[in-house]
């Protein structure tokens, strides 16, 4: 099939389409990472957004469906240098392209994604629009200009959770505790990771109150990723706000930032954000330095978090940007990586979850 990729500054691609014919429109944004694209491209932090991978040769060891991170695709489409359609593993139960058709998820190969980086790494994210089986230039191009920025988008009610439900652990422990998560576009290794350190979880829907949270008695509050601007997320904000100190409040991602602003802080936005498996992440209080996994667009302000009392605990070794945040007095820990996706492989999912089990009072 013809594809046609279209940027709002009037640049365009043409390449090879594949997945569902139509059109799909997002801010194009890339992440670094060269595998774990099973995980990326079912991610719903991904959801508003056209996703572009750097490494140029995706889907050489298939797809296995173990390492989904929801039900399927959440990025609105993507983009790769190419595609490989024979996969090599043996737990790969289809290829890309399948996933792809299956999902009704368009996508583009045989582009020069390097000098779509380039750009993107210049000038910021840019609005795009996807069209598979066409190629219309003006049409593309003019679909990408009136697409909305991401910040004006209503993204969160596209990947809650409808209704609260609950997971029980199957960890035997004398001292289990109940989390409340609030889905924001939740990824399922969060919850892995809350579970196999016995921690039963009831996950609440983005626009839950706090009053409906505290009836829940839970032993701590969790915040989890999600796509979009945070100061979009005015009820969780309303909800750590109401609840900070009435019991300990995690967060990870998308949290860490909602958790900054129910605060008093601020957030800003990226140039063109953090994606990838390899971000160096310093811990202020040893120096240890961590290779961790990260999807945002959104940063904490670092300047307003002067008079919050809320403290810095980690910082981006490449661009001084806070990566951990911390308020001892009311119980509140969180991070801006994504601990639970085991980049190093597994040592910050071990630092942040063991943390939150241990100021909870819980067992390993």
């Amino acid at each position: 099939m013809d594809a046609i990729l279209g940027l709002e500054d009037g640049t365009y691609v043409k390449g090879t389409g594949f997945g569902a014919e139509g059109t799909a429109c997002g801010e194009l944004v890339f992440t670094t990472q060269y595998t774990g694209y099973e995980e990326a491209l079912t991610d719903p932090s991904y959801k508003g957004q056209i996703l572009m991978f750097t490494y140029p040769l995706i889907g050489n060891y298939g797809i296995s469906g173990d390492h989904f991170q929801s039900d399927g695709i959440r990025s609105e489409g993507f983009v790769v240098r190419e595609l490989c359609d024979f996969p090599s593993h043996y737990k790969s139960q289809l290829n890309l392209r399948k996933l792809a058709e299956d999902d009704g998820i368009p996508g583009i190969t045989g582009i020069d994604t390097r000098m779509l980086t380039i750009k993107t790494r210049e000038h910021g994210a840019l609005r795009s629009a996807l069209i598979v089986g066409g190629d219309d230039v003006e049409e593309a191009v003019e679909k990408a200009k009136k697409l909305p920025p991401i910040s004006e988008l209503d993204l969160l009610s596209k990947v809650t959770c409808k209704e609260p439900y609950e997971l029980k652990s199957k960890k035997k422990t004398s001292s289990k505790k109940h989390a409340v998560v609030i889905d924001l576009g939740l990824k399922n290794n969060i919850l892995i990771s809350l579970l196999k350190r016995g921690v039963d979880i009831t996950v609440v829907p983005s626009n839950s109150k706090p009053s409906t949270i505290e009836g829940l008695d839970p032993d701590f509050l969790f915040l989890t990723n999600g796509p979009g601007d945070p100061r979009n997320a005015t009820d969780a904000i309303d909800c750590v706000n109401e609840l900070a100190g009435t019991f300990p409040i995690m967060g990870i991602c998308f949290g860490n930032q909602i958790i900054a602003r129910a605060m008093g802080a601020d957030t800003y936005k990226l140039k063109f954000g953090h994606r990838g498996a390899n971000q160096p992440v310093r811990d202020l209080t040893t120096g240890k330095i961590y290779i961790t996994s990260q999807n945002h667009g959104f940063a904490v302000d670092r300047d307003s978090l002067d008079g919050t009392e809320i403290e810095v605990t980690q910082e981006n070794v490449n661009d001084k940007t806070v990566e951990g945040i911390s308020h001892d007095y009311l119980q509140i820990y969180s991070v801006q990586y994504h601990p639970e996706a085991h980049s190093g492989p597994m040592d910050t999912e071990e630092i942040f979850f063991d943390k939150v089990i241990k100021t909870v009072g819980g067992a390993f």
